[in-house]
């Protein structure tokens, strides 16, 4: 397996205030600063994005939570790629399963979003997982394949070269429940031996695919000592510093 540099994002959700975003974002750079070989990003909401871009001066990434399928146009309430790539953010959420799940988003409009990143010069975080149901039918590495399948529809592995896929099993997100580490490892492997036939092995070899799935200060090292789990997309736990703190420094422990 190719040495990949870990990843670690803190989903911030519909979470803080002005004060607390500020406060955060700023504790989370400094940390940051400190791992130079570990990746850390931040998805705050939208309105603190600006905010937050400054206070972290490029200790951090910072990125959105979702973006639009569109470039521009009568889209009430949508916000594009470009507009954040203009505010400063360097990444960006695509698929989480609140809004695959919650609000019904296809593969097919996760296509256009992962495009619409790419083209606005974003770092992609591709979200796949399985539900509990599907999970108990014993279909969860074909999920992952259609999943993938679907939002890469259409992408070169030269447009996608940036790529980083989250597997979060939509049953583990914000309940507690977590996979245990050689279950996750096992759905990573799917992850890759699906990118390796869409594109080819040299190519999933670079792709960091991470964990999210509520990961904590607790767990995080156990799961990260795993060859492939590349890191993780944290909820809960990226809302208070010094949990988030101790997931840096348990994905610096694969740099």
């Amino acid at each position: 397996m190719a040495q990949r540099t870990p990843f670690l994002g803190g989903n911030w959700k519909m979470n803080t205030t002005p004060a607390t975003a500020l406060e955060l974002a700023a504790a989370v750079a400094t940390k940051a600063r400190a791992f130079p070989r570990v990746d850390v990003a931040i998805y705050p909401p939208f309105p603190f994005l600006q905010a937050t871009v400054a206070v972290v001066a490029g200790g951090a990434l910072v990125g959105g939570q979702d973006c639009s399928s569109e470039i521009a146009g009568a889209f009430t309430g949508q916000t594009s790629a470009g507009m954040l790539a203009d505010l400063g953010c360097t990444s960006v959420l695509i698929g989480h399963s609140e809004r695959r799940h919650g609000l019904g988003e296809t593969d097919a409009v996760l296509s256009k979003k992962l495009g619409r990143a790419i083209d606005a010069g974003l770092v992609p975080v591709l979200c796949v997982g399985e539900t509990l149901v599907e999970r108990e039918a014993g279909n969860t590495h074909e999920i992952i394949g259609l999943q993938l399948r679907g939002a890469l529809a259409g992408h070169s592995a030269e447009a996608m070269s940036r790529l980083v896929v989250a597997y979060e099993p939509v049953w583990a997100i914000g309940t507690g429940r977590t996979a245990t580490p050689d279950d996750a490892a096992e759905a990573h492997r799917t992850v890759h031996r699906t990118l390796g036939v869409l594109y080819d092995v040299r190519f999933s070899e670079r792709v960091r695919v991470i964990y999210g799935g509520s990961v904590n200060a607790k767990n995080a090292a156990d799961l990260f000592s795993r060859e492939e789990i590349d890191g993780g997309l944290v909820g809960g736990a990226s809302l208070q510093a010094a949990d988030f703190a101790a997931i840096i420094d348990a994905a610096s422990l694969r740099a």
